[in-house]
């Protein structure tokens, strides 16, 4: 079977004293519904424990965040995955379009718009569900657990609609999908977290309100540039990615107050430092995919028709025009992909699948319904990019569901108590340990 499904493992490594990597990568049809034709190449990073113990282990596939980041690339068994590795044998999946598993870019995806968009089709939840699949096969797992952080949630309830059979237990970490509301529902109840969470930084900071609005008064004003390119307000508004965590929410105060320099000739201008940070924020010169692809993950049986962009201006306070326009997170305007570099050669065909009203069913609802998998999930009562409401919701529609929540925690809670979380969601659906 292995080796029908195109598989090679790689040499294992060690890396320091307790952690060993393996290297696997399987073939795929670039299209599952025509598996005879173009193949693309799928791979997974393994890490495990040394010592015979830690081999018996069960896989975990762990799903990321994104959509368009490829697997976590560790230095260490810290954090989470230093715990999860007490649990299992972790597969890091690059997920199709990323890393090395057939990556798209500006660079790598050709053909005309049309082309590109029926190719981009081809990445969704479904195909990168099915490449999962064949990796379990190739490793001759009967079955295994699974484990999606943000976008791998999404990721997780997909699997579970198509592949029950294949998950001996599924976690979950700020990633319920919305399984029962609209993609515009999405925005609305995802703009009031950004505002809530927005608010909450100027209570502890009051005098970055000022610092932000001389800062949106430069940037209409003058001339400031990174790249080569004039900053606007709506780059600047992109900063409001850092209210998304416990662990660089501060960061953001730092970047407001030290945002200007006063200049050889005398005259007060934004730091090149800032500069770079906005820019860092905006353009997805590293995950193209995410900007392209971002509303798609919401979109079944009609068409998301640039919903951020459409419920922010219902909203208002959001538009250049507006004199201190709010922050926004997870809010993908259509001129972020027309004017990124990174992202504006493949503009036509993102607006191809922004129209498309049969990108596909993502979810199999009554197979969610009558699950039988067991499957913890952790939610955050102040998630900015997963709203608490829709997912208390989405576990309400997965059949035994077991929620853990927390109020100190934010969307990047494994990063800041990963560990906990992960012992926490393994005791609930019955993952255990060899120590």
């Amino acid at each position: 079977m292995a080796e029908s499904l195109g598989y090679r493992e790689g040499p294992t490594r060690s890396m320091g004293s307790d952690a060993l990597i393996t290297e696997h990568r399987v073939t795929a049809p670039l299209d599952y519904r025509r598996p005879d034709g173009e193949q693309i190449e799928v791979f997974a990073r393994e890490y495990r424990r040394p010592g015979s113990e830690f081999e018996k282990l069960p896989w975990l596939v762990y799903l990321q965040g994104g959509p368009g980041s490829g697997g976590t690339r560790y230095g260490s068994l810290g954090g989470w995955i230093g715990e999860a590795t007490k649990h299992a044998r972790v597969l890091q999946l690059d997920q199709r379009g990323t890393g090395q598993s057939r990556s798209l870019n500006r660079n790598t995806l050709g053909g005309t718009p049309e082309e590109q968009a029926e190719t981009l089709r081809r990445f969704r939840a479904d195909s990168i569900v099915e490449d999962a699949e064949r990796l379990r096969r190739a490793l001759g797992a009967e079955t295994w657990y699974s484990h999606g952080q943000s976008y791998g949630g999404f990721l997780t309830a997909t699997y579970l609609s198509n592949h029950p059979e294949s998950l001996a237990g599924s976690m979950l970490t700020g990633g319920l999908p919305p399984l029962t509301a609209g993609v515009d529902d999405v925005y609305r109840a995802t703009y009031a977290d950004v505002a809530r969470r927005e608010d909450e930084f100027f209570g502890w900071y009051p005098e970055d309100r000022e610092h932000l609005a001389e800062i949106m008064r430069r940037v209409r004003e003058a001339d400031e540039r990174i790249d080569g390119i004039r900053l606007r307000p709506g780059h600047v508004q992109r900063l409001g990615m850092y209210l998304g965590g416990n662990t660089r929410v501060h960061q953001l105060h730092y970047l407001l107050s030290e945002a200007f320099e006063t200049r050889a000739d005398g005259s007060r201008g934004l730091t090149d430092a800032f500069k770079r940070a906005v820019w860092q924020v905006f353009s997805q010169e590293s995950t193209p995919l995410y900007t392209v692809m971002h509303e798609s993950i919401y979109a079944e049986d009609s068409a998301t028709d640039w919903s951020a962009w459409r419920v922010g201006r219902e909203l208002g306070g959001y538009g250049e025009e507006d004199e201190v326009p709010r922050l926004t997170g997870e809010m993908v305007y259509p001129w972020h992909v027309e004017t990124d570099p990174a992202t504006a050669p493949l503009w036509e065909a993102a607006q191809i699948i922004a129209e498309d009203p049969q990108l596909g069913p993502l979810y199999d609802r009554a197979q969610l319904a009558r699950n039988e998998v067991p499957v913890a999930a952790c939610v955050y009562t102040d998630d900015i990019y997963v709203d608490r409401g829709l997912s208390l919701a989405a576990a309400e529609a997965i059949r035994g569901t077991s929620v853990y929540e927390r109020s100190d925690l934010h969307h990047d809670g494994i990063a800041q108590d990963g560990a906990v979380i992960f012992r926490e969601l393994a005791g609930r659906i019955g993952l255990p340990s060899a120590q």
